[in-house]
């Protein structure tokens, strides 16, 4: 069921909603580049277990307004508004790669709201004290980073050549878009369903234009408006050592720095086959939560 609600600020906000309306809530964070649509058997996943996953697009995606300037704190207030809207007093959330450090915003900033957070292959603060932030990180990430803080029309730029790329190419073709950023292990599961989805999502988000992939990549790449070591509710933590996305040492870096939180650092997973293998792992947890 697709809706439209309005936040606190008047922009609209695109959210897609899965499963039973009497199972438990879970809100799911996508990642960069982001839509409000799902992987199908992560849906089917949840489903099976009475669980009713959410979804939405960030601001600048798909059908969400956008909103300039945004940092990772201000998903807070959208995700509160969503959960007023459709009547949910406590849920718990989910999020991975980009939305790894949204659904940590809300873990930190609705400890009344979220009864538990999974964030899975999420980056790490950027800067940050302890870690080398681009040591093992693809050259195509790293460049992105690099160019927000030292030339923002080029920056720019690159991320309007990314889009269109992405807009452009097919499930078979996904792949050339990431020449540095996809190890062996990534690489093996980029076929079939999970690559066709990829394609659909990518192209469902960005669709509008690319305001809200560079709001989202500005919003990583500058401080975040909370600290991660203020999280108070359970969180479960998720990275894999061949991630050449976001590199695993952005998850040692978190699981040293969040409270009580369970890490799980797999050595032979990357960044995609969390979505495609792990997602079923994340929901169990979260039920023991809800």
């Amino acid at each position: 069921m697709e809706r439209k609600i309005q936040a606190p600020d008047g922009r609209t906000l695109a959210v897609e909603d899965y499963g039973d309306p009497g199972g438990r809530p879970v809100l799911v964070h996508n990642g960069t580049p982001n839509s409000r649509h799902l992987y199908g058997p992560n849906v089917t996943d949840a489903a099976a277990r009475g669980l009713r996953l959410i979804s939405y697009d960030r601001p600048g995606y798909g059908g969400s307004d956008p909103q300039p300037g945004r940092t990772v704190a201000d998903c807070a207030a959208d995700a509160r508004a969503i959960c007023e809207a459709l009547g949910i007093g406590r849920l718990a959330m989910w999020g991975i790669s980009g939305g790894g450090p949204h659904v940590l915003a809300c873990a930190a900033l609705l400890p009344d709201l979220v009864t538990a957070a999974a964030s899975l292959a999420s980056p790490a603060p950027y800067p940050a004290d302890g870690i080398d932030w681009f040591a093992g990180m693809g050259e195509e990430n790293a460049e992105d980073f690099r160019l927000m803080h030292t030339d923002e029309a080029a920056a720019r730029a690159k991320t309007e050549k990314e889009r269109e790329g992405m807009l452009a190419a097919t499930a078979d073709e996904l792949a050339a878009e990431f020449p540095s950023l996809l190890s062996p292990t990534d690489a093996a599961v980029l076929t079939g369903a999970l690559a066709e989805y990829l394609v659909y999502s990518g192209r469902e988000g960005l669709a509008p234009g690319v305001q809200g992939y560079w709001d989202d990549g500005r919003a990583l790449a500058f401080p975040w408006g909370f600290d991660p070591a203020s999280i108070s509710v359970p969180v479960l933590l998720m990275h894999g050592r061949e991630d050449q996305f976001v590199p695993f040492g952005h998850g040692e870096w978190l699981a040293a720095r969040i409270p009580g939180v369970e890490a799980r650092l797999f050595d032979h997973d990357g960044h995609l086959t969390l979505l495609s293998n792990r997602v079923g792992e994340v929901h169990s947890w979260l039920m023991r939560h809800i």
